[in-house]
């Protein structure tokens, strides 16, 4: 799932400063999960944003809404009657929500409510930590399941890199040293002539490095 924070009250304040109507949205599913953008948190933003402005010389009219998903039309397309009466959005959702709204509605500013983190998965309750950092060039086959790209400090391939002490990375002490974990994890399944391979050094085109991605599927195409 994807992680994310919301911003501070004071910062979405300074971006929607001359708005006279804004609409917060909020998005159902990731950044629900992780308590950063659904229903609840957008109607607690809502009412500090009202709040907040209060002390202020202006009128702010804030309306609220939550939608299924903000990175697929279908559902983005639900919030046109009311982002109509809006002069500004705040979006609670991922950059890829965000932008579907910039997308959608070209003449009203989108402005992003949150900070995305990473994808991560839940540790405990109200923690989350990173597990994936979308590389394009899947690896888990030959680790275990465990994500050296994501999870070790160094982004290390071919580990461990013999700074970890006591299984905890030396980065971070209060971290456990992915290649421990990916090691224990074969050692476990039997598997650990996987390890005797090289792997060779990353490919970063298949991630950020080559641009904007895009995954075609000819068999989904109408």
């Amino acid at each position: 799932m994807i992680v994310a924070e919301r911003k501070a009250i004071s910062d979405i304040l300074q971006m929607i400063e001359g708005a006279g109507r804004v609409l917060v949205v909020g998005c159902g599913t990731c950044v629900t999960v992780c308590l950063a953008g659904g229903e609840k948190e957008v109607a607690v933003c809502a009412s500090l944003l009202r709040l907040q402005n209060q002390g202020e010389d202006r009128d702010l009219t804030v309306a609220e809404a939550t939608i299924e998903r903000q990175c697929e039309w279908e559902f983005v397309r639900e919030l046109d009657e009311l982002v109509a009466d809006c002069d500004a959005i705040v979006s609670l959702a991922c950059g890829a929500g965000v932008q579907t709204l910039a997308a959608q509605f070209e003449d009203t500013p989108v402005f992003p409510g949150l900070n995305t983190q990473f994808i991560g998965i839940p540790e405990e309750q109200g923690v989350w930590t990173e597990h994936c950092l979308a590389c394009g060039e899947c690896v888990l086959d030959k680790t275990g399941g465990i994500c050296p790209i994501a999870r070790c400090a160094k982004t290390i391939l071919n580990g461990p890199c013999g700074g970890s002490q006591d299984g905890k990375c030396e980065i971070n002490p209060e971290t456990d040293c992915a290649w421990q974990l990916i090691f224990d994890r074969l050692k476990r399944l039997g598997r650990l002539h996987m390890l005797e391979e090289i792997e060779p050094p990353k490919n970063w085109s298949h991630s950020s490095d080559g641009g904007p991605r895009k995954v075609k599927r000819e068999d989904m195409i109408l």
